[in-house]
């Protein structure tokens, strides 16, 4: 063991996928901050840097290389961190200089007199833009089985199942297991409607709940929200019954009640399927 890392151990496939992607991410970045730069657009540059660093680099890569609690990380993996991490520091330099000076100065030793300010930034590569785009869809997955959590009341430390309502692949896989804490992916699975389901683009996924809730709270819950769409659908078929309100209001308005006619009905009709297979 040298430090935080082990020498010969292997790079996790969740962070090889991580680092592949934050590579990408980086240099996609710095091309956008140099043009920003050369456009004299200084106020977007820093906001284009402060995304990349709080939400990509600190909110995303370092939960996807994290090792597991007491555990070391892999040689390869620390060493693509420092490396992110220096060159973030030069980016934001300009911006901050006291403090990023002082963190650059502490990544590593330094000769007398070496200082962030003289350092340059790696040249811009080609970078991945597929591994890029793949891996905003995995964070839209892992995004909502998270949201499934919260609204459920789930442990994060509980494992759950993502069931994909069709055939779906993605390298990003080991990612989305980690970051979401899953057991198993599974696709081409059949629709439950005593599951949760959420939308990523056109790909419709639903997490199994019956093992990880309250059944008599869910179902409580959802008569609350049934009575509640009930009177709302009831209240909007008055103002649609009503002729006058129908020969004389706006066609714009009376489409617009027609929409909350249909996303009430749809809304009620998947309540009451969620009722049912939780009762059963």
């Amino acid at each position: 063991v040298k430090g935080w890392y082990v020498a010969d151990m292997e790079q996790p496939e969740s962070s090889s996928i991580a680092t592949r992607w934050f590579e990408a991410k980086l240099n996609a970045t710095m091309l956008e901050v140099k043009d920003l730069f050369d456009k004299f657009r200084i106020s977007e540059a820093l906001m284009a840097i402060y995304r990349l660093f709080w939400d990509e680099f600190s909110s995303w890569y370092l939960e996807m290389v994290k090792p597991a609690y007491g555990q070391p990380i892999d040689r390869t993996t620390y060493n693509a961190t420092l490396h992110y991490f220096d060159v973030l520091l030069r980016l934001l330099h300009p911006f901050m200089p006291f403090i990023t000076e002082e963190l650059w100065q502490h990544l590593q030793e330094r000769t007398p007199g070496q200082s962030i300010m003289y350092a340059l930034l790696p040249d811009v590569k080609e970078y991945d833009k597929a591994a890029v785009e793949a891996m905003e869809h995995a964070k839209e997955v892992v995004i909502g089985v998270r949201g499934v959590r919260a609204a459920k009341n789930i442990s994060p430390r509980e494992a759950l199942v993502l069931n994909v309502i069709g055939d779906w692949k993605s390298a990003e896989t080991p990612v989305i297991m980690k970051l979401a804490n899953l057991s198993e992916i599974n696709s081409n699975a059949e629709k439950d409607a005593a599951a949760a389901t959420f939308m990523v683009g056109t790909m419709e996924f639903n997490v199994p709940l019956s093992a990880n809730i309250d059944v008599a709270a869910e179902l409580e819950k959802l008569n609350k929200e049934l009575t509640y769409y009930q009177g709302f659908l009831a209240s909007v078929m008055k103002k649609l019954g009503n002729e006058r309100f129908v020969n004389n209001a706006p066609a714009a308005v009376v489409e617009a009640e027609r929409r909350k006619q249909a996303d009430a009905e749809t809304k009620i009709k998947n309540l009451e399927e969620s009722i049912a297979a939780l009762s059963k």
